[in-house]
């Protein structure tokens, strides 16, 4: 039986309800089985084979859905309202069948999404392991190479690991290679930690890439870190790929791969609603793994930051509309 409101005519939208009510879904909207009548899709992606050490992250989507029902529908800093007037629908988990063989894992993401951009939906993702963004990037960039904001403790552009190349520490080499991803127009944002090989993440600069090192960033701030952003994304269409242990460990313990010495939660909101007015296609908030997470603060931010992706991509989705109306 399905309950109505009957004394406060608002409670018939559910994310004006209680927000410990209902079933969770991201941001308590709508689930969606069918792509005919979604502008924006929401979705999970439980899978973390390409992990080389924690595992865990495939419980990531299903903790930010808990978690991102805590958020309410306006952006009190930017004013944005991004449920009005735009359809955004969880469409549920993007599960694996054949999760064993990593592979054939990215094969089936990467089929599961050329549908989604075939649809004319764009997808925003919760992860899952790095790994899930080459599959994500194969669709996305698929009639043209994109460009990309990159925000994490790490690269992401090593190369074979113990017999693959296809981890979570390499998807943005790979997608370089397949030519879905423009190196000159990447920037990657909060590079950190040790390494064994003191050319890590020598592709990065050697493609191309704008590395800008934890380091720069606490020198120069966020302020500075946006305005690069914007200088190497270009008008071009971007992709915007968020890795939560980009944050600093305290305030994001439950990862696979923490670094010491992060970006902090306020430095990256901050971060994000400075790219306001560059043409996002899609994104994707990865490695949260609840089995590290205390108190589920991980992935409270994470939710949070979710927020602020979907925020950029519902006006980026208006530009372009109103763009081809005139």
């Amino acid at each position: 039986m399905i309950k109505s409101p009957s004394t406060y005519p608002d409670l018939a939208d559910p994310q004006g309800r209680p927000r410990y009510t209902g079933i969770a879904t991201f941001f308590r909207t709508p689930q969606a089985d069918t792509l005919d009548a979604v502008d924006i899709g929401l979705i999970g992606v439980p899978y973390d084979g390409g992990v080389t050490n924690r595992s865990g992250a495939r419980h990531g989507p299903r903790a930010v859905r808990e978690q991102s029902s805590l958020m309410r529908r306006m952006n009190a800093a930017t004013g944005i309202s991004p449920f009005a007037g735009v359809r955004v629908r969880d469409l549920g988990d993007c599960w694996i069948e054949r999760p064993f063989a990593l592979e054939g894992a990215l094969d089936e993401i990467g089929t599961f999404y050329r549908d989604i951009v075939a649809a004319g939906v764009i997808p925003l993702s919760v992860g899952g392991d790095h790994s899930i963004s080459l599959p994500i990037l194969r669709a996305v960039g698929a009639a043209r190479p994109v460009g990309m904001i990159h925000i994490d403790a790490h690269c992401d552009t090593g190369d074979d690991y113990l017999g693959s190349r296809f981890h979570h520490g390499a998807p943005f080499r790979r997608a370089v290679e397949d030519g879905v991803l423009d190196p000159t127009r990447v920037i990657q944002i909060g590079i950190r930690g040790t390494t064994n090989d003191p050319d890590m993440w020598g592709f990065s600069r050697d493609s191309g890439m704008r590395v800008l090192g934890m380091d720069e960033f606490h020198d120069q701030g966020w302020r500075f870190a946006a305005a690069e952003a914007r200088r190497i994304a270009g008008d071009g269409p971007t992709y915007l790929s968020f890795d939560i242990d980009s944050l600093d460990p305290s305030q994001a313990p439950g990862t696979g791969t923490p670094e010491a010495g992060g970006i902090t939660a306020l430095e990256a909101l901050r971060l994000l609603r400075d790219l306001r007015g560059i043409d996002f296609v899609g994104g994707d908030l990865v490695e949260v793994a609840p089995p590290f997470d205390v108190g589920g603060l991980t992935a409270f931010n994470g939710a949070s930051i979710l927020f602020e992706i979907l925020c950029l991509l519902v006006e980026a989705r208006q530009r372009r509309c109103d763009n081809e109306v005139q």
